[in-house]
This record gives C-alpha cells, structure tokens and sequence, in this order.
C-alpha cells in the first residue's frame, strides 16, 4: 500500500506500507547498523517512530534472546528495505511478521538519507505513517500538525512495571533496589551478572520503600520522554540522596540532574545509535558508547557539589555526573549495550565498589 511519511512541519516522504497500517509518534533517527530487535523493545522509544539510517532491515530474523522488554515499545518502524526471507539459521521468524503481530506501524521505500539530513537541519519532531487509505494528502498534513511534541511527555508511567518483582542471583553480595522508568532487560541482566540480588519496583514508588534498611543500593533506570515532566518520580530521587548509594542511567541520570537542583533540555536530534563517542574526564580514555536519549542535562544549572564526569565528544553535551561527597553517580548512555568492546561496563563494578565502601 502506498504511503506517506509526514512530519509535522509539512515535509513529505514518499514510501510504503507493507502491513497496510499507519501510525504516529515523534519522528527520530538512529545509526546504529544492526539490532532492530532491541531497539524496537527499547522502552526508552516508546512514543518514537525509528528511522534507521542502515538501508537494509531484517536480513537476520527475529530472535528470542534478543528482546528488552516483553513487547515493542516503539511506535512504528522506518527504513528502505525491509527484508522478507531471513538468513539466519536461528531466526525464529521475520521482522515484517513478527511487526504484524505486534500491530507496529512500518513505512518502507523511504529516502532514509534525506530524512535523517532533515531531522539533522530542522530536528526531531512528530510525524505520521499517512497510507493511502487514510485519505488525502492534504488531510495527512493537517493531522500531522496537530500532533503533541515530545516535550512535556511523562511516558514513564505507561511503560514501568506495574508491581514490585524480584530477580535473584546465587551468592548476591548487595541487594538493590531498582526504580523501574522503562528497564532494558540487558541492564537487569548485568546488574545481575555483577553479583546483586534485585527488587525492581514501579516507577511512582516512593523514597521510603527504595532506601528500605534491606538495600544497600539503589539503581535508577533508562526510560522515555521528557524527565521534566515527572516531577513526582524527581521528589523521591532527591528524597533518597545521600541516605544510599544511587547509580542512574540516561533517564535516571536526568532525573538525578533534576535533583541536584539542575535543569534538562531537549536535544535537536538527540543522540541515537551504536557508536557514540564519550571522554571520560578523569582517564581522558574515549568510550564508544550506545545512546538513546532526546534530553540532557545543563551542566551550567548544575551546583558546584556536582561534577560533570564524561563529555559527549560530538556536541559536549554531558555525559555522566558524580557527586563531590556523596556515593551518588550517573550516566547518559547505555554502558551495558555492545558497538564494538565493552568499553563501560565498568560502571557496573563500580556500583558495587560504592556500596562496599559506604556499607564497610
């Protein structure tokens, strides 16, 4: 079925609705090459239409070792080609019949190149996957401006958890505690695989419960939307610091920004894909990173008991935090994911070393 890719500035991109289905969300690129799968159920893209910048999409299948959550979180998929005949000796399936079942909108034939320059010039921005059947062209457009922003968006709370739950691991050295705004399950595994038993709870939990006396820290999750826009989940963060070890990544990392007393704001294009540059400015060592993030924090609303610990070498944009006192420290990205070495997990080990010292 013929289709449209329309932004909410008017720009049209010409494509194809192999699945007959249309959809919306903000309209954002990643570069990274591989792993559809786990971008798809990145809970971080929940109201988020990926393009990816690769032109060929699904050469490998889908896979059931592959997902970061239980469903796709993204609202629809973007590309040139989509594969329909995987090669892969355990593929399980096709990405277009696995996008099927799950009712996710997918445009293919789209000029991805052009698209990502536009994003690039004009920045992310909402969008919709207009088919023909919809109907006119003219009345795609206008319900493409009608479309919300990403900014002031609290989808913490669509993708969290709805109850407390337990992950266990033989001869666990620390219990932590989890503060789920949107989880990957590649982050609970390392948590798990660096020795701590884990109690993973809804992201509206309050202070009390986090910094229980049977924890001896508290990890912060990834997530999506605006950070500023959860002002609740902000309050007990900052309820919690200095009374337990805390570690946040990407959105616990801005939430963490937040209660220091500092201020986020939303990237042009934000920085997606497998091969992010980031200095750590205490090694001088470049770390090439996985991001997925559209806000960050100022580092000039920041007070002075903070320190900015890594830098985004591509815009200088921050990177991680730490604390000048307290066992409290944060990244942007994603030190768990794999572009290449596994050049930060590390951050994983120095969790624990925190705990140990402040429990000692």
């Amino acid at each position: 079925m013929l289709a449209h890719l329309i932004l909410k500035d008017g720009t049209c991109f010409n494509g194809f609705a192999p699945l007959g289905r249309g959809g919306g969300g903000e309209v954002v690129f990643t570069t990274a090459m591989a792993g559809y799968q786990e971008i798809l159920t990145d809970p971080s893209f929940a109201g988020q239409m990926v393009c990816m910048t690769f032109p060929e999409q699904g050469v490998y299948g889908v896979h059931g070792d592959l997902d970061e959550a239980p469903r796709p979180w993204a609202a629809g998929l973007i590309c040139r080609r989509l594969t329909l005949q995987p090669d892969h000796t355990r593929a399980l399936g096709d990405l277009a019949g696995w996008l099927k079942r799950h009712r996710i909108p997918v445009i293919t034939e789209v000029d991805t190149r052009a698209l990502t320059h536009h994003l690039r010039d004009a920045g992310a921005q909402p969008g919709l996957v207009w088919t023909e059947a919809d109907g006119s062209l003219a009345g795609g457009k206008a319900a493409a401006a009608q479309l919300a922003d990403m900014s002031g968006q609290a989808l913490a709370g669509e993708v969290s958890c709805r109850d407390r739950y337990e992950l266990l691991t033989p001869g666990a050295r620390f219990r932590v505690a989890v503060l789920d705004g949107g989880i990957k399950g590649s982050i609970l595994r390392q948590l798990s695989a660096a020795g701590y038993d884990l109690e993973v709870f809804p992201w509206d939990a309050p202070a009390s419960e986090l910094t229980a006396p049977r924890f001896h820290g508290l990890f912060l999750s990834n997530g999506p939307g605006d950070p500023d826009a959860l002002p609740g989940m902000r309050k007990e963060v900052e309820a919690c610091i200095g009374r337990i070890p805390i570690f946040g990544i990407c959105l616990g990392h801005q939430l963490l920004g937040l209660a220091f007393g500092g201020r986020t704001f939303k990237l042009k294009f934000g920085h997606r894909g497998a091969n992010q540059p980031v200095l750590d400015l205490a090694t001088r060592r470049i770390e090439i990173t996985a991001q997925n993030h559209g806000f960050a924090v100022d580092d000039a609303s920041l007070p002075p008991e903070v320190e900015v610990t890594h830098r985004h070498l591509s815009d200088n944009t921050v990177e991680g935090l730490a604390h000048r006192r307290l066992p409290v420290f944060s990244l942007q990205h994603h030190p768990e994911a794999s572009p290449g070495p596994h050049d930060a997990r590390g951050a994983f080990a120095r969790f624990g070393r925190m705990m140990e010292a402040f429990h000692a």
